[in-house]
């Protein structure tokens, strides 16, 4: 079991500097002297005070070491940053220089080939329309074997 002790000051005048030191006894008013030391500090000091002082707790080595890692991790950001943008950069141009006319003129070749096959398809129709026997029976006096495959006009 953990015993608890008080242990009194021996030097009266050195807690008088303490800004938790009050008048009365320290076992009764320790709520009291707390909740008035926080109001004070928060009505005097802001943020940035209270940053500041943390330069006197913490070691001038310790605030190199942070201060340097805190830079050299800005430089990275800055630089890596920059070299993305440029990438990007690149990347855009080249496909706007680059491969947007080269897809308009694929779609071109594309629309083409279509009205070329769909020109054939038309005169296919039309060859087969015009063949004799190809829709409609041969005439019964004449001895013409059918022909076979498609046969371009005039051979």
């Amino acid at each position: 079991m953990v015993k608890v002790e008080i242990v009194e000051e021996k030097d009266p005048q050195s807690s008088g500097n303490s800004p938790y030191a009050s008048s009365s006894s320290s076992r009764h008013s320790s709520q009291e002297s707390i909740s008035s030391v926080s109001s004070e500090l928060s009505a005097e000091e802001n943020l940035y005070d209270r940053i500041s002082a943390l330069v006197d707790i913490v070691p001038p080595t310790t605030r190199h070491n942070i201060s340097t890692k805190f830079s050299s991790a800005a430089s990275f950001v800055r630089i890596s940053g920059k070299v993305i943008g440029n990438i990007v950069w690149i990347v855009t141009t080249s496909a706007l220089l680059v491969g947007l006319p080269l897809a308009l003129s694929l779609e071109d070749e594309a629309k083409i080939v279509a009205q070329e096959r769909e020109m054939i398809a038309q005169q296919q129709g039309a060859q087969q329309m015009l063949s004799p026997g190809s829709a409609y029976p041969p005439p019964p006096g004449s001895n013409q074997a059918p022909q076979k495959g498609i046969v371009p006009p005039g051979f």
